[in-house]
């Protein structure tokens, strides 16, 4: 109850010492026979995530798939558009794969039937992100709309194609800002991403302002 009034549904074994008045080995011994209970899952050593009791007796239960990686693999941002584009409303089907852009090495992790991919991006490239509320209490950086359009036409392995990218495009076409859209895709310096950018605007007829900087159309 005292995690859940202070909006800590993840939390470490020094939130449950602190809250319990136990030392910090009983504290862990406690929190280890409630994992086995299945009041609480450990997400790893030392941090754990309340289990919702609407699921029963399962211990496989990890939280939020986008809050995890942040927290628990210290993955600050969703950068790739697969789980970019599903925070912005982008797409239509469920996400089973979360790709995350790092700029430091990491294995790929299975937890709980969900899978986690990681990318290397160059420090250069780590730009255009913004704050995502997932819940009332926490949040995760994300690549804003206009990144994660040109991260889809960059990388469309990684969100199902250029037809996916075109769709979401589509879907939030009222919403883009024209001069982040030239800004990002001049800082990408890709011949590649610059072409199918605008091929997509003109094929969808949105963007004329973007089409104009771009390409010099009147």
């Amino acid at each position: 109850m005292a995690l859940y009034d202070s909006g800590k549904t993840i939390f470490t074994i020094a939130d449950t010492a602190r809250i319990t008045k136990l030392s910090p080995a009983l504290a862990s011994s406690l929190l280890y026979k409630a994992a086995k209970r299945g009041l609480v899952s450990r997400l790893k050593r030392g941090l754990f995530v309340i289990v919702p009791p609407e699921l029963g007796s399962s211990t496989q239960y990890f939280g939020n798939p986008y809050l995890w990686p942040a927290i628990s693999l210290f993955c600050p941002v969703l950068h790739l558009p697969c789980a970019a584009m599903e925070l912005h409303r982008m797409v239509t089907q469920p996400q089973f794969v979360t790709f995350l852009s790092s700029t430091k090495p990491h294995t790929k992790t299975d937890f709980a039937r969900h899978r986690f991919r990681f990318v290397y991006l160059k420090n250069d490239h780590f730009f255009g992100t913004m704050k995502h509320w997932v819940t009332k209490e926490q949040a995760v950086e994300v690549s804003d709309l206009e990144r994660t359009i040109l991260d889809g036409l960059r990388q469309p392995e990684y969100c199902g194609g250029i037809t996916e990218v075109a769709k979401g495009l589509w879907m939030r076409r009222a919403d883009l800002r024209p001069q982040k859209l030239v800004e990002y895709a001049a800082r990408f310096q890709s011949g590649a991403v610059t072409r199918r950018l605008g091929y997509l605007l003109e094929l969808l007829g949105v963007g004329t302002e973007v089409e104009r900087i771009l390409f010099g159309s009147p």
